[in-house]
């Protein structure tokens, strides 16, 4: 194995631990978003409070919602990913050059 599998490999398993460590530590913990941890906050300060604005389409059900925020994360990370291989690619390129 040469440096960079190596390297990756570690990483890999950082990432694995990162992820079930909480898990193991605290299993009966609910991991939930904080989407509405701001409202529900909003509405124990002031009960009276009106929001500005309603959201312009809401998904039918919580699965959709999820499919949702993982399609755009999907797409964020691809399109970071796309960048940095192309920056490298044009270093790559330049130090080709000389």
């Amino acid at each position: 194995m040469n440096k960079s599998n190596k390297t990756n490999l570690l990483l890999l398993l950082l990432v694995v631990a990162i992820i079930i460590l909480p898990l193991i530590v605290n299993p009966n913990a609910a991991y939930e978003g904080a989407d509405g941890e701001g409202g529900d906050l909003i509405e124990e300060i002031n009960p009276d409070y009106e929001p500005w604005f309603e959201p312009l389409w809401e998904p039918p059900s919580g699965e959709v919602e999820s499919l949702l925020f993982s399609l755009q994360i999907a797409i964020g990370a691809g399109s970071i990913g796309y960048i940095f291989g192309t920056f490298r690619e044009k270093k790559k390129k330049i130090a080709n050059n000389r």
